[in-house]
């Protein structure tokens, strides 16, 4: 399978401390690729990269074969990396409308309008509530409108960074749902997940993460099985 996205012996600092050392991995397009691993492992930086947030000390990251590790965040974007960050962040005073509309500020096409309608297919609550402010919803009706928000971009790269974070069961399994819904709709998507039970189960490939190093991968289905994984992640004596 083509690599849309090629991670290859990265590192990032924070000032004196180097978050991730060495790092490489691949998202094939169409694929779902997992990062997992405890927190501090280097997962968020490793994101916050990849979008251009933060500059490697070392290594390449590659999209579509090109490099983009030195370009700006806004460039990547256009590109067609979409990041959905950890916590949600978005404009609690603006509402579900002018969340999504903000989501699509680099495109110029004349699709917006009708990728916004599918955003309101894909979470009818949203549809319902476009004209209520984003700060009132529950956590995972925020966690659908910061995926919603990142979809407006038109990605074919889609980052989600702890998706599940805070949210119950149902909504959990409700958000992973539509994970692997935007990937049968052609979506790439690379998953920062500290539920790895659901991620691996999810996803073609998983990487484990350990100390900003990676560890392991292969298929989501064998990082399930393998001893090491399930010991330290999934709870397994």
């Amino acid at each position: 399978m083509t690599a849309l996205l090629e991670v290859e012996n990265l590192s990032v600092a924070y000032g004196a401390i180097e978050a991730v050392r060495d790092i490489s991995f691949a998202v094939g397009e169409g694929q779902i690729v997992s990062l997992i691993g405890s927190n501090g492992a280097g997962k968020t930086t490793t994101l916050r990269t990849i979008s251009g947030l933060l500059r490697p000390l070392t290594g390449a990251i590659r999209f579509e074969g090109k490099p983009i590790e030195s370009l700006a965040a806004h460039t990547i974007l256009e590109l067609g990396v979409a990041h959905c960050p950890e916590g949600r962040r978005l404009f609690g005073r603006m509402t579900v409308a002018e969340n999504l509309q903000l989501g699509a500020y680099v495109r110029k096409d004349a699709g917006v309008a009708a990728d916004m309608e599918r955003v309101y297919e894909l979470f009818p609550v949203l549809g319902e509530r476009r004209n209520q402010k984003a700060g009132l919803f529950s956590g995972g009706e925020q966690q659908m409108l910061a995926i919603g928000r990142a979809m407006m971009s038109k990605p074919r790269l889609l980052m989600l960074d702890e998706p599940s974070m805070g949210l119950s069961p149902i909504m959990t399994q409700r958000i992973f749902d539509t994970i692997k819904e935007l990937q049968s709709q052609g979506t790439t998507i690379l998953l920062v997940e500290q539920n790895a039970l659901a991620a691996l189960a999810l996803s073609d490939r998983g990487y484990v993460i350990d100390l900003g190093r990676t560890t392991l991968e292969g298929p989501g289905h064998d990082l399930l099985a393998d001893e090491r994984v399930r010991a330290a992640y999934l709870g397994d004596a």
